[in-house]
């Protein structure tokens, strides 16, 4: 399944690429069957700061894209250690991310050792600093981290409360407000989608904005998207989610002045009064929902938090770890798993009927 997303993600990519040295290009373009553009994309931001820390400490006098192949390999311990304070201390990364910083530089030290090769046979490296290096420790635990995010998602009755603000309640907080509610007005139906879906499924980010219109089976309720590793799926959404995406399909021809040629399911409003609408951008999305979040009172909510609401909600009602590790999308079952150690109040409630004095028959 090709769409805009994906083409404009690979531009993005390619354009980025340009100011990196000639290895990195190879690299990605020998991952781009692996691995998503958005994921590529990232591990180039990354491959950035770190080539430009490099000129910092004047560890290359010189620019970006003329750092030899041969520098690296000269890179010592203590160097890298340095990068990782830089990126702790002065950029405020915390251990996660780092470690995900450091993931990307070992994928690609490890294809400059072992898998790239000369003309003669030989690899483009035969010393790699990066192999020396280890991950962080991240102390958390499953249960640690289901306790922070307990907090930071919808649970309960909270997941339909949040829907219907949107749907109406927030059009009603801000009627005052005609620019405020006339936006609201025009956004109702595809906000309300967007948030049903996720809340109807799990969906990804990526995944939601990749979306075309005939990506949709109506009579399966189930939706086809590329997941990481440019893997596609089938995914299942609720009845909710589908009554919802057929009140927003009603008005987006209408209201968002849509090409019949667009093919993309969520669009953004027309800039001007001669230009169409075009896919809505991930972006967008993330603003969307944190606007609604605040005025619902729950702030910490954005899209990722939204998953993870689906996640919990799924675990405490099917309680089916394959299931949801698949329905989800990830490549470990151990990534699923801590949505067994948030806490069910439905399972509390239960327990605590069982203490209470029972009624003499």
């Amino acid at each position: 399944m090709v769409n805009k997303a994906n083409q404009t993600n690979y531009k993005k990519l390619q354009s980025l690429l340009q100011e990196l040295p000639w290895y990195v290009d190879e690299y990605i373009n020998h991952k781009l069957r692996k691995l998503s553009t958005a994921s590529l994309f990232n591990y180039c931001h990354d491959y950035k700061i770190f080539f430009n820390w490099m000129i910092s400490e004047q560890l290359w006098d010189g620019n970006i894209k003329d750092i030899p192949i041969e520098r690296l390999e000269q890179l010592t311990v203590i160097e890298v250690d340095g990068f990782l304070n830089f990126l702790h201390y002065q950029l405020n990364n915390k251990e996660l991310t780092i470690n995900r910083k450091l993931s990307a530089l070992k994928s690609l030290f490890n294809y400059l050792q072992n898998i790239a090769e000369t003309s003669d046979f030989k690899p483009y490296i035969t010393r790699n600093v990066m192999a020396k290096i280890e991950f962080n420790e991240v102390k958390d635990s499953m249960e640690t981290k289901a306790t922070k995010m307990e907090g930071k998602i919808l649970l309960g009755d909270e997941y339909e409360k949040f829907r219907l603000f949107i749907a109406n309640d927030y059009g009603e907080l801000n009627k005052e407000n005609k620019r405020l509610y006339n936006f609201y007005q025009l956004n109702r139906e595809r906000d309300t989608a967007i948030v049903s879906l996720i809340l109807g499924s799990g969906l990804r980010l990526s995944e939601l904005v990749g979306i075309d219109l005939d990506d949709i089976d109506f009579s399966k309720y189930c939706v086809r998207v590329i997941r990481k590793g440019n893997k596609e799926q089938f995914v299942y959404f609720s009845q909710v989610a589908m009554a919802d995406l057929q009140e927003f399909l009603a008005v987006r021809t209408s209201k968002y002045n849509v090409d019949k040629n667009e093919k993309a399911l969520f669009v953004g409003g027309p800039t001007g009064p001669k230009v169409t609408s075009q896919r809505l951008k991930a972006r967008a999305v993330e603003y969307m929902v944190e606007k609604y979040a605040v005025a619902f009172g729950k702030p910490s909510l954005s899209v990722h938090k939204l998953r993870h609401s689906f996640a919990t909600r799924y675990h405490a009602e099917i309680n089916d770890v394959p299931k949801l590790r698949r329905q989800l999308g990830h490549s470990s079952i151990q990534t699923t798993m801590i949505y067994t150690h948030i806490k069910n109040d439905d399972l509390k409630i239960a327990v605590d009927k069982m203490d209470m004095p029972k009624e003499e028959s």
